[in-house]
Order: C-alpha cells, then structure tokens, then sequence
C-alpha cells in the first residue's frame, strides 16, 4: 500500500487537471469591435435625386410657385394682347414682322405644364440615370399630371384667341402620347401643329442640338409671341455655351423680360444647369461628375 500511494495521488492530481475549465483568452480589440459593430450601411449613390424629387412632390412650397408664376401671367396676359408692339421672342429667333400676326404664348412641356416627378422616383429606387427607352415608355404611358396653374392659364389664353404653343425636347414620335396626355389633364390642344417637338425642322435653320431656336423661328413666322413659359434657359434662348459663364451671358439682354415677357419654374431635378458644372461631358462616370459638381458649390 505504502507503494501504490504516490501513484493514486498523481492519478487524483491528473483528473483534476483535465477537469478544471478551459482557459479563457480575451479577444483582440478588433474582434470584439466586429462581434458589436453594426452592419456597415451602403454608400447613398452618387445624386440619387431624392431631396430635389421629395420637394416636388411633396413640398407646397413646389405647389404655391407654379401657382404664383401662373397667375401672375394670366394677370398681365391681356394686356400684353392689347399692345401691338409687345413680343416675347429674343431678336434673334424674330425672323418675320410680328405685324398682324395672330397672338401665340410658347410654353415647354416638361416640368413646366406636364409633372414626370414619377418617372424620376422610378429612378431613384432603381438607382439609374435617364435613359432615353425608359422615358419614351413613360410618356406612352400618358400619366403625367398637370402642374399646379397650367390648365387654368392655357384655357384663360385659349379663350381669348390667344393660340398655345408647345415647344417641347420629347421626340416628334411621341406626339400622339403627348398631345393625349395634355388633353387628358386640360390643357388645350388646337392640332398637331401646336406641338413642335425634337426633329421639327425649318428649312435653312440648323439646330445645335437640343436648342429651340429653330422652332421659336417657325412660331415667329405665324405668331406675335406674348409670353414664354419654361423650367430651362434653353426653353427661351439659345444658350451658345453652356457653362455658367455662357449662361449668364445668353440671359443678361433679357433679364428686363422675367416676370413680364419670360416666367421661369423651378426644376432642381435636372436639366441643362447640371452638365454645365462638369463640362458637359457625359461620358464621366458618376462619381467624377459628382465630384466635379461638389467643386463648383461656394461657402461664401
């Protein structure tokens, strides 16, 4: 017995040892940072356009400027009928004496008397860009609403012998969609001919693009021009270059005409300011003209 005593007591002392707890090792600071941390949140795509979209379809303040800039112009649209020597076209786009002319008001479709501000919520949720099938389905789909103000002042226009032009970038193959949609919402519609889309063409003119020099010349050879209505620069001069600089200098010599002659609406979800802070070029991907545009802003 007195032999087999140190061996029973390693044995004892060995099943202890196996039996006691694993030993605990602390994490690394980064581990447990990760075991805590939240899911990283995806990065916001670059101008995904939801605060200019969310105010204008839900801010009333979107709602009470179209009203005011309507109304304002129903208020003196008389009046300017009444004087003969009152025309609304740049001298450049007056190629006909207005003399005798049948009275006319020019009018832009798009965010002007037509609200797509559904076709960009499309966008926004698919987190793509303008493309030109996408858009063509839209307005075949004849859904765009009426913005606040424009049926009442085109009908106050059209009652008074005062013919509604439209002058509109949409496709001239959409002007069956179109001229449906805008009689649908009622906005009035005299015939094909009021609409003059992208590709109407007046023989000796050549269109730069999407400029509207072209078909403002064609309204200038049938009509005194009384008001022009719109959300761009281009929707009533041409803008020879569009940069900020050019931009400015294409409005100076009508700046005299806003509120009496020109009555601009406000679209802060596109149009051709954008491209004028990145060159214009297109082809950069989106992060570079997101870049471009955060450089152009101004803290002062």
């Amino acid at each position: 017995m007195t032999k087999s005593l140190p061996m029973l007591l390693g044995t004892l002392l060995l099943c202890a040892c196996t039996s006691q707890a694993p030993r605990f090792t602390a994490p690394s600071p980064t581990a447990a940072m990760s075991a805590v941390a939240p899911a990283a949140t995806p990065a916001v795509p670059a101008d995904d356009n939801l605060n200019a979209v969310a105010w204008t379809q839900t801010a009333l303040e979107h709602d009470l400027i179209y009203r005011e800039t309507f109304r304002s112009a129903q208020a003196q649209l008389l009046a300017a009928l009444k004087d003969k020597h009152w025309d609304a076209l740049p001298t450049e786009d007056r190629i006909a004496p207005y003399k005798n002319l049948k009275p006319a008001v020019i009018l832009d479709i798009d965010e002007t008397v037509l609200d797509n501000s559904s076709y960009q919520v499309r966008l926004i949720r698919k987190g793509g860009e303008f493309n030109e099938a996408d858009w063509a389905a839209w307005c075949k789909e004849e859904r765009a609403r009426a913005l606040p103000g424009a049926v009442a002042f085109t009908q106050f226009a059209a009652k008074h012998g005062i013919a509604v032009i439209y002058i509109s970038n949409r496709a001239q193959d959409l002007d069956t969609a179109t001229i449906d949609n805008l009689r649908k919402v009622g906005l009035p519609v005299s015939g094909p001919d009021a609409f003059l889309g992208l590709g109407t063409l007046l023989p000796g003119c050549d269109q730069v693009g999407t400029e509207k020099n072209c078909r403002r010349q064609l309204v200038s050879k049938h009509y005194r021009v009384l008001m022009q209505f719109g959300d761009q620069l281009g929707d009533f001069v041409t803008v020879l270059s569009n940069t900020p600089a050019g931009r400015t200098q294409a409005m100076a010599p009508y700046a005299d005409w806003i509120g009496s002659r020109w009555f601009v609406l406000p679209n802060p979800t596109y149009g051709s300011w954008e491209p004028a802070l990145f060159n214009n070029d297109w082809t950069l991907p989106r992060d570079q003209r997101r870049q471009q545009k955060i450089h152009a802003l101004h803290d002062d």
